[in-house]
């Protein structure tokens, strides 16, 4: 499932391709043409994401609102005929954005929207962020800090490989129970978070490994996989940790896969 950083990456791209335009809006696809009715020729304003859920702003009070979820994609390119199945097509003369597969998909007020957003946890790529509001959950909780990272009501956009990155990079045990967690570890996650999220942004994909450990600097093959950069313990199991060099153990968790260095993320 696409991380925070891909969805604030996609609210820049549609502002910058589609904001101040009139817009063609269809349902290829067909499963969408009543609520694309509502949009089609009207102004786009802008874009903006908050964790997981984009929301397209148009004239009228209306807003599309996005959730990719496991397989859904929003892909820009030039007009063409769309090809496979394509919930909705934002469209002018040069640019089209289609959108394929999403979880949601649907039009709302900006009261709807608010409503929405006031349920989910803070994103630490907004501006509004408050981590204090995230802390109060995490520590009145005794579930797994791993679990918590992933809960989009306590801490919204971070995804499987974020909260993999982030424990073991502050050495924070992925069982530790919320509540048992110092107020100091969660100062370290939420900077660590503050400081790799906007680069995935940039970067469009996900980089963790501080400079000392990256291939040039020791010598190793970098990392192949088409789900991003060089990380340390994501999707590494079974291969040595490039800290200690035991083995990066996994188990399931909350549902998704974890992954963690047994030596390295030893304390709570």
């Amino acid at each position: 499932m696409p991380e925070g950083h891909t969805l604030h990456r996609l609210a820049l791209d549609v502002t910058a391709g589609f904001a101040g335009r009139t817009l063609s809006v269809t349902s290829p696809q067909g499963r969408f043409a009543e609520s694309a009715a509502l949009l089609d020729g009207t102004h786009l304003i802008g874009a903006a994401a908050h964790g997981k859920h984009l929301f397209v702003e148009f004239d009228g009070d209306r807003l599309l609102h996005i959730h990719l979820g496991l397989i859904g994609t929003l892909q820009f390119g030039p007009p063409r005929p769309p090809q496979g199945e394509v919930r909705v097509r934002l469209a002018t003369s040069d640019l089209v954005a289609d959108l394929r597969g999403p979880q949601q998909c649907d039009v709302r007020t900006s009261a709807e929207v608010a409503d929405l957003v006031a349920r989910l946890g803070p994103d630490p790529l907004r501006d509004d962020a408050d981590p204090e509001l995230a802390w109060r959950r995490i520590h009145r909780s005794a579930r797994p800090i791993a679990a918590l990272l992933m809960d989009q009501a306590i801490l919204s956009g971070v995804g499987n490989v974020y909260r993999a990155e982030v424990l073991f990079r502050n050495r924070i045990h992925p069982h530790r129970p919320g509540n048992k967690l110092t107020r100091r570890s969660w100062q370290a996650i939420w900077s660590d978070l503050l400081l790799l999220m906007p680069k995935g942004v940039t970067d469009n994909r996900i980089d963790t490994v501080r400079d000392e450990h990256l291939p040039e600097a020791m010598g190793r093959p970098p990392r192949v996989d088409d789900h991003g950069g060089e990380v340390y313990v994501y999707r590494r199991n079974g291969m040595p940790c490039w800290v200690c060099g035991s083995m990066i153990r996994t188990e399931v968790l909350a549902g998704r896969n974890l992954f963690w260095c047994g030596r390295c993320q030893r304390r709570g």
